[in-house]
């Protein structure tokens, strides 16, 4: 039995990497050296794709919605986070003028890639799960 395949290769690789680059950060943190704008984007990019995975993955609960208007409530919830932890950050870290700018496109470009990927996933495997049932409903008759 294989516990890496090839469904799970590229998912294994993101966890060890992730893994590896905050283990990095806080050995480094450990050990005294500084903690910059390197190790801060990381650890912001790492709390990003945690907050917008849990807000993708929630989207089964408001399935009596139109599909766009979660799509659309979705972003909402996660631009605003950005905003409120960019905002909250401005008070420890010097902001560059265009700073909120920034984050709006920095996180807004990867958030429609990464959605759009998610949902025609999600379109897909609806379908399949709906093919499956009309086969099983065949076979039955």
């Amino acid at each position: 039995m294989k516990i890496i395949d090839k469904k799970s290769f590229f998912p294994v690789v993101c966890v060890v990497y992730t893994c590896l680059s905050v283990g990095k950060i806080v050995l480094e943190t450990a050990m005294g050296v500084e903690f910059g704008n390197y190790q801060q984007n990381l650890i912001f990019m790492l709390l990003l794709s945690v907050l917008a995975t849990l807000v993708l993955s929630q989207h089964y609960r408001l399935n009596r919605l139109p599909l766009a208007l979660v799509i659309l409530l979705q972003y909402a919830v996660l631009i605003g986070a950005v905003m409120l932890l960019t905002w909250m950050i401005s008070f420890f870290d010097e902001m560059h003028p265009d700073g909120y700018r920034d984050m709006f496109w920095s996180f807004t470009i990867p958030y429609v890639i990464g959605a759009v990927i998610y949902y025609v996933s999600l379109f897909l495997e609806i379908k399949k799960a709906n093919r499956l049932l009309q086969d099983m409903k065949k076979e039955g008759k």
